[in-house]
C-alpha cells in the first residue's frame, strides 16, 4: 500500500514540575497546560501514540500506520527488527528549572524489570540561557563508594561533569551516564523508544502538594556507568547545503543540515524513515509528480515514509534541520 508523503503529527504536551513557557512562546505549541516540559513530537509509547495532524491520513495513529502500511512506512529490515513497535522517541524539551540528574538502563536490564527498549538518547541545543549548564557524567572515573558517599552528602556536583553550553552544542548520552538537563536549556531530544528513567536526585524539591518525587536508588546502582571521559561535547563539522553526520549509533543515525536554498534528497540507499526536526529557520518539502509541498517551521517535525525516496528541501533564508534515521 502506498504512503508517500511527509506527515506531521500532533505534538504531546506533558506537563512537568521543571517545565516553562518556550515551548509555547517560541514554538507556538497550544495547550491550556502549564509548565509545559516536552513535547513528544513522534512517539508510539504505550498510551502516547501520535496522531497524524496533515493530509490524507490526518487522524490516524501511528499505531495503525505501521499496522497498515508496515514497511513502506517504516523500512523492511527496521519493520523486521521492531515489528509494530516504533524505535525512535522524538522530543523537544524546555527546561525552566533543572531536570532531577537521573540515567537509563540498557536493554538487558530494561527488558529483564521493566519489558522495554533501553534508553540511549542524544541532545541537540536549541537555545540556552547565559550560563545555562548541562550535567553529562563523571569528572574523572568513580566508583560505587564514592558515588553513595556523595549521593547520600547531597555533593554528587563535586564528582559530576558540568558544562556552560550554548546553541549548537551535541551530547550523546549513553545508556548507563549520568546527566541532568540545566535551567534554561531548550533543546531536541532523540532516543529509543523508553519511559524508563532512573531518578538519584532531585534537588531536594517537592511538587504542589509537599511530596518529593520517587527516587530509583537501588536499580540505579547497577545501572551506572562510573567511567569518565576527557570531553562529553561532541565535535562535529557543518557545510552549507550539505549532510553532516553528528551522531552514528546502532539505534539511530543524525545528521546536521544547515540550508539557504533548494536541496535534492536521495534516500534509495536507506531501508529506514527519515525524520526531520527544524532547529531554526523554516523550510519547504517538495514531492510527488504534482510537486505537493510540506512547510516546516523551526519546532516541528515531520516523518518522510520509506517508501518516498526523493524529494527536494528549500529555504529562502537560512535554516537548520536535524535528519534522523536507522542504518
Amino acid at each position: 500500500m502506498s504512503i508517500n508523503y511527509p506527515i506531521k503529527f500532533e505534538p504531546i504536551l506533558k506537563e512537568k514540575i521543571w517545565g516553562g513557557e518556550k515551548l509555547a512562546k517560541l514554538f507556538n505549541k497550544k495547550s491550556d497546560k502549564k509548565n509545559i516540559g516536552e513535547s513528544w513530537e513522534i512517539s508510539g509509547v504505550n498510551r502516547n501514540v501520535s496522531v497524524v495532524a496533515n493530509g490524507k491520513l490526518k487522524g490516524e495513529s501511528l499505531e495503525n500506520l505501521i499496522v497498515i502500511y508496515r514497511d513502506a512506512l517504516v523500512g523492511k529490515k527496521v519493520f523486521q527488527e521492531f515489528s509494530y513497535e516504533f524505535p525512535l522517541l522524538i522530543k523537544f524539551i524546555d527546561a525552566k528549572e533543572a531536570l532531577s540528574i537521573q540515567l537509563h538502563p540498557d536493554d538487558a536490564l530494561a527488558k529483564e524489570r521493566h519489558n522495554s527498549f533501553g534508553k540511549t538518547e542524544m541532545w541537540y541545543v536549541m537555545q540556552a540561557d547565559e550560563k545555562s549548564k548541562l550535567i553529562v557524567g563523571f569528572k574523572k572515573d568513580s566508583n560505587r563508594d564514592e558515588y553513595l558517599k556523595h549521593l547520600h552528602n547531597k555533593s554528587l556536583l563535586e564528582i559530576l561533569n558540568v558544562d556552560i553550553v550554548k546553541e549548537g552544542d551535541v551530547y550523546f548520552i549513553p545508556t548507563g551516564r549520568v546527566h541532568a538537563i540545566g535551567a534554561g536549556v531548550l533543546l531536541a531530544e532523540i532516543q529509543q523508544t523508553s519511559d524508563i528513567t532512573y531518578r538519584i536526585y532531585d534537588w531536594d524539591r517537592v511538587d504542589d502538594r509537599g511530596h518529593h518525587r520517587k527516587l530509583h536508588t537501588t536499580n540505579a546502582l547497577t545501572a551506572i556507568n562510573f567511567k569518565a571521559q576527557e570531553n562529553y561535547n561532541t565535535d562535529y563539522e557543518t557545510e552549507l547545503n550539505k549532510t553532516s553526520n553528528i551522531i552514528d549509533c546502532q539505534y539511530f543515525t543524525t545528521n546536521f543540515i544547515a540550508i539557504n536554498k533548494q536541496l535534492k534528497m536521495d534516500h534509495t540507499a536507506k531501508d529506514s524513515f527519515v525524520i526531520y526536526m527544524c532547529v531554526y529557520g523554516n523550510v519547504t518539502f517538495h514531492y510527488g509528480e504534482e510537486n505537493d509541498s510540506e512547510t516546516l517551521t523551526k519546532g516541528e517535525t515531520l516523518l518522510i515514509p520509506a517508501m518516498l525516496k526523493e524529494f527536494s528541501i528549500s529555504s529562502e533564508n537560512d535554516a537548520k534541520l536535524l535528519e534522523v534515521y536507522i542504518k
